[in-house]
């Protein structure tokens, strides 16, 4: 990466070198041979090239200084600087264009000065041509290839300095035919070119530095953003340009409920997918809890996990009663806060629940979250409780139990359960088999704290007869 970005800063600052020892060139060339002859509009040529020979000087300082690595102080790296270059080129073409202004009419008013046309003259203006369209398409290609706004606005420049030079040559045409007034005429064309060059130049890069969103990068970002996640909700997209790199900030929303792990791969999808539609860009990814188009449940856990106090919220019920609903829904907070905060937080959720369209009351369990429980010892060995479990399954299920554990912890007996249930079996079905499962046990053994039953597909069950 490092190479490339070499590469690429020496191939602007040759570029940016070769521009300098042609304006320079162009100059003598011009000023010498309109001094001689007395020529205002090749003066005028000469005075706008010295501009160039200035803009370009600008032109390689700021490119290697935009070619700098980004740093603590300029995070977005140095290219604006090229930017500022652009201005500083079009600052010193107004103030050629208004000389040229000044001298031209002053020689309109006098009713114009005797020029001969003589052939070296023409030869001068073709020399001129020919270098500023090599220019031209040089500055253009290497703007083109490294996305440099400071050979870009130099090959507006160039491309103003042959539209002087070609000016130049009308008014030689009609200084030639016999129009005394054509050189001043020629002067004044040129002056407007460069009063046009100057005008574009400061539109295209104020528009940069007032961090004007480009509309097509915008609508290239969206569309990216759209494809790779389409169920997002983008709540947020801006896009600023700097030195031909983008900068992106995205802000979507995603379900409430969503798992951490699967809104990081959804903004890492919508990084790469902005990385593809803008190339080398800097794209910064936030997520946050959507608001739009979810699901009662969806809301309702969005506005119980959005309380910093709540630690995990369970058994979210929805009931419909008289052309309403009532929600109820378990919150969990750490053990040791006092219950008037934790009361606090429950009526406050109670209360953001009922402005719910279609929710006629909100109900809350508070409850203390469990502690960490770490078990002390395997204690399947028991072999009574183990054998009277094994039976409960095999009775319920029509198969084995496929794995039993009873563990000893800090907060007490903890029984872990794996049944296998009839593969066809709704999971409703197999949620209610694990319902008795659990119950049965709990009433069996009150001494046991938790009990998980887990479910898995299996053959078609052989049932011996109703749990005892």
């Amino acid at each position: 990466m490092s190479g490339s970005l070499g590469g690429a800063a020496a191939g602007h600052q040759r570029t940016a070198l070769a521009s300098i020892a042609a304006a320079m060139f162009l100059v003598a060339l011009k000023l010498g041979t309109g001094i001689a002859t007395g020529s205002l509009s090749l003066i005028s040529a000469g005075i706008e090239s010295s501009g160039d020979v200035i803009a370009a000087v600008l032109t390689f300082l700021a490119v290697r200084l935009g070619g700098r690595p980004a740093d603590e102080d300029h995070p977005y790296g140095h290219r604006r600087a090229e930017n500022l270059a652009a201005l500083g080129e079009a600052a010193i073409l107004i103030g050629a264009g208004v000389f040229v202004v000044i001298a031209a009419v002053g020689q309109l008013i006098a009713g114009g000065e005797h020029l001969e046309a003589r052939w070296y003259v023409f030869a001068v203006i073709a020399v001129a041509i020919c270098i500023d369209l090599s220019r031209i398409l040089v500055s253009l290609r290497t703007a083109e290839k490294y996305d440099s706004a400071a050979l870009r606005s130099n090959a507006f420049h160039f491309g103003a300095d042959l539209a002087g030079s070609l000016a130049v040559l009308g008014g030689l045409v009609l200084v030639a035919a016999g129009v005394a007034a054509g050189d001043a005429i020629a002067a004044l064309v040129v002056a407007c070119v460069i009063f046009a060059a100057a005008g574009r130049l400061i539109y295209e890069n104020a528009r940069v530095l007032m961090d004007t969103t480009p509309q097509d990068a915008y609508a290239q970002a969206l569309s990216a953003v759209a494809d790779a996640a389409p169920g997002v909700e983008v709540q947020r997209l801006r896009v600023r340009e700097s030195g031909g790199r983008y900068f992106a900030d995205v802000v979507v929303g995603v379900p409430p409920a969503q798992p951490v792990l699967e809104g990081h791969q959804t903004a890492d999808a919508i990084e790469q997918a902005v990385h593809s539609a803008l190339p080398n860009s800097d794209v910064v990814v936030h997520v946050e809890p959507g608001g739009r188009d979810l699901s009662l449940r969806e809301e309702i856990l969005a506005i119980a996990l959005a309380a910093p106090a709540v630690r995990e919220v369970h058994d979210v019920n929805v009931f419909e009663r008289n052309g309403g609903a009532i929600v109820t829904l378990h919150v969990k907070f750490d053990r040791d806060v006092p219950l008037t905060d934790a009361h606090r937080v429950g009526d406050r959720i109670e209360d953001q629940l009922r402005e719910l369209p279609g929710v006629t009351d909100a109900r809350t369990h508070l409850e203390p979250i469990e502690p960490a429980g770490r078990a002390a010892h395997d204690s399947t060995s028991s072999t009574d409780l183990e054998q009277q479990i094994r039976q409960l399954v095999q009775r319920t299920t029509g198969q084995p139990a496929r794995d039993l554990r009873a563990l000893q912890t800090r907060s007490g007996l903890v029984v872990l359960l794996t049944a296998a249930v009839n593969e066809q079996a709704r999971l409703r079905d197999a949620h209610t088999i694990a319902g008795q499962l659990e119950q049965t046990i709990r009433r069996d053994h009150p001494d046991i704290v938790e009990v998980v039953v887990h479910t898995e597909p299996g053959p078609t069950p052989t049932i011996q007869g109703p749990p005892s």
